[in-house]
């Protein structure tokens, strides 16, 4: 099946109820459900994921470039089929470009925030800024890592030779293969935030860190997730408002009423990016910073 058919593999009605359940289901796919899709339109895995790539730009909210970007990741391992995160970009008005999140990150994101193990294949609409590339290097899967593109495909080794990643900075983990350390708080946060900073991934600051959003909406939590390059790392207000995006809430709609930073104390480095971010938002947010001590 060739890209250009795989771009149409759905009504629209059906495109309209897979963006639902995606929105529902915060840019996932369960197993059962790409196996049901995959059948029900007779495609295999690859031109599912292709597919989707438009269902996944809709999340994008790129209020400086406008320039919609989608992305899905595979985790095989719930095989035969695996499972599907999505993601795409996201910018901030009156703020620095470096605070955006690309779609690559955004789906990398989602699918280490919901539980999957490893990432073995990304399509997205475009191809990947160098940026992207570095940041999926930090990947455990990064030397087998297959990039899908609407008219091509390639491997991350492909894109980027001569890679600088982990091993680099005599780092034994990466994303996604990293040990949870053992937090204890300074003062009162909830069960999830407290579990989000100890799977947090920070093996060059040591800052082990994530935040909480709480909006009108639902509360919304993400995680700190450091490169080697260190400049395409993720902050985990980042992560999180990402999060907020892929169930369905733009910036413009959703009110934060409060954000909560938890952060390993004598490594602290996320506060100043978590207010930048914050002074974006043309109303007052509540902003609380707690520290944290290994265990």
């Amino acid at each position: 099946m060739t890209s250009s058919t795989t771009q149409h593999i759905f009504t629209p009605e059906q495109s309209a109820d897979i963006k639902a359940l995606l929105t529902l289901q915060r840019g996932k796919l369960n197993h059962a459900q790409v196996e049901h899709l995959c059948t029900r339109h007779s495609c295999d895995i690859d031109a599912l994921m292709l597919a989707l790539l438009p269902l996944a730009a809709q999340f994008a909210g790129p209020s400086i470039s406008h320039f919609y970007v989608g992305a899905v990741v595979l985790d095989t391992s719930n095989a035969p089929y695996g499972e599907l995160y999505v993601g795409a970009n996201l910018e901030f008005k009156h703020q620095a470009l470096s605070l955006v999140v690309h779609a690559e990150q955004a789906a990398i994101n989602n699918a280490w925030l919901q539980g999957a193990k490893s990432i073995d294949k990304i399509a997205i609409t475009d191809a990947p800024c160098g940026y992207c590339r570095q940041f999926m290097n930090e990947l455990a899967s990064a030397d087998e890592l297959k990039i899908a593109l609407p008219h091509h495909s390639a491997t991350l080794r492909e894109l980027l030779p001569q890679p600088f990643g982990p091993s680099d900075l005599a780092n034994p983990h990466s994303l996604f293969a990293s040990p949870k350390v053992n937090l204890s708080a300074s003062g009162d946060v909830s069960t999830d935030l407290l579990a989000a900073a100890e799977h947090s991934y920070a093996p060059y600051s040591g800052n082990y860190s994530a935040v909480e959003i709480v909006t009108n909406k639902g509360n919304f939590i993400g995680r700190y997730a450091e490169n080697a390059a260190y400049s395409p790392s993720l902050s985990p207000l980042q992560s999180a408002l990402s999060q907020m995006v892929l169930a369905g809430n733009t910036l413009e709609q959703v009110a934060i009423l409060r954000v909560t930073l938890l952060e390993c104390q004598g490594h602290e480095n996320q506060a100043d990016v978590a207010k930048a971010v914050i002074n974006s938002f043309d109303y007052p947010i509540t902003f609380e910073q707690i520290s944290a001590v290994k265990c």
